[in-house]
């Protein structure tokens, strides 16, 4: 029998803070030496805009200085009812916007937990969920854990092929577990079971979490890259990530710009609070 191939993570962590990439030659796929790298991300989330402007938003990303896209996978569009999966078309045909950010030469950071905030409806969780009287959402509840693995079966598999450390092929090269998990609970077991099931369906490039700096360590795990979320106060913040993880690389995956507006509230044209960086 064969030996299964073995996918190295195309991010690498040292002890010393530092990134590393893996880059593949265009020509003959071959893999390079480790190079120093930076990640430079801001969010386009692929079901906030038309399919037909995804290339123009990501062109100007690009022009921009960004070398990486960041989005989340929102359950509820996927799977709006239990059962019926949707990646075909329109907004949901998450495969052709990460075929164009390949084409366009860029990385993708996929953020795909049930739960993703957003600002989008329940999250993007599924309203159906709330037909089990029992049901706990972000929690090894087992209808919530069944009800997302049979999610993840159908999505996962898909991400899976479009991740880059496959000889180049794509251009995903990172995963976020969860969403700010600490900010609403503690419990690792739950977020392990998602972790697995990212092993479990193949997604083998690097794995982080995002937190604000407070709540770090109930929305971390201890073999996963943890990051932080903010707007201001950017030496403050980053200090506490390099207290709770002094060898690892510094990453900011939230430097918000500004604020969502809330149904009948007042209208948010900029920052709550000045910048300080």
């Amino acid at each position: 029998f064969a030996s299964p191939v073995v996918y190295l993570p195309t991010l690498v962590l040292d002890n010393e803070r530092h990134l590393f990439i893996r880059l593949f030659n265009n020509k003959n796929r071959s893999l390079e030496h480790l190079l120093p790298f930076r990640i430079l991300s801001g969010s386009l989330h692929y079901f906030r805009v038309l399919p037909q402007s995804w290339s123009d938003r990501i062109k100007k990303m690009k022009a921009a200085g960004l070398n990486t896209i960041e989005t989340y996978v929102p359950w509820n569009l996927h799977e709006p009812q239990r059962g019926n999966y949707q990646f075909g078309e329109g907004l949901t045909d998450l495969v052709s916007f990460l075929k164009l950010i390949h084409e366009h030469e860029m990385f993708t950071i996929i953020r795909p937990s049930g739960y993703i905030c957003a600002e989008w409806d329940w999250g993007g969780l599924p309203s159906w969920l709330l037909r089990d009287e029992t049901m706990r959402v972000r929690s090894i509840h087992p209808g919530f854990l069944e009800a997302l693995q049979n999610y993840y079966s159908r999505l996962l598999p898909i991400l899976a092929e479009y991740q880059y450390n496959r000889h180049g092929a794509g251009s995903i090269i990172a995963f976020q577990i969860e969403n700010e998990y600490g900010s609403y609970g503690n419990d690792a077991n739950y977020l392990e079971a998602l972790h697995e099931m990212y092993i479990k369906y193949g997604l083998n490039e690097i794995l982080l979490t995002s937190d604000g700096p407070k709540y770090l360590s109930a929305g971390s795990l201890d073999d996963v890259w943890a990051t932080v979320n903010f707007q201001r106060k950017a030496t403050e913040n980053i200090e506490y990530l390099r207290r709770f993880r002094p060898k690892h690389h510094i990453m900011i995956t939230e430097y918000w710009t500004g604020w969502f507006d809330y149904w009948a509230g007042k209208h948010q044209t900029g920052s709550r609070m000045p910048y300080d960086a």
